[in-house]
């Protein structure tokens, strides 16, 4: 076995997880058009990225589709993130918050988790819309 031949066996296995990551990422993504509490964009983003790096043939399927793929190509031109999707994550985190404070949860749960979700809408907020 000659160098060039190692090194592509010691790359497949990487391809494989890659390719794993991406497949699990679309499913759950597909699973969110459905399912009103599981967002749909940022799983297809991470499908987007783990397939780039595994399955170029998926990569290429992911950003011609029709839905997927304008939502892919804004986020690598400008990092922008759809308004829908936006206020969709931003509500789901107000009513997740909510529902902590609701079922009587600790303080310190409520103070971690609000400056968790506090910071990623801060994050979401900050990203050009499509």
């Amino acid at each position: 076995m000659n160098g060039h031949e190692a090194r592509m066996m010691a790359a497949q296995p990487n391809k494989t997880g890659f390719r794993i990551l991406a497949y699990i990422s679309a499913l759950l993504g597909l699973a969110g058009v459905v399912l009103p509490l599981l967002p749909t964009t940022p799983f297809v983003l991470l499908a987007a990225f783990f397939a780039s790096k595994g399955s170029p043939a998926f990569a290429l399927w992911l950003e011609q589709h029709p839905a997927f793929g304008p939502a892919i190509e804004q986020w690598r031109e400008r990092r922008a993130i759809p308004l829908k999707a936006k206020l969709l994550a931003l509500g789901m985190m107000v009513l997740s918050w909510t529902m902590l404070l609701a079922l009587g949860s600790p303080l310190l749960v409520l103070t971690i988790s609000g400056l968790c979700l506090s910071a990623i809408a801060a994050y979401l907020i900050s990203r050009p819309s499509c």
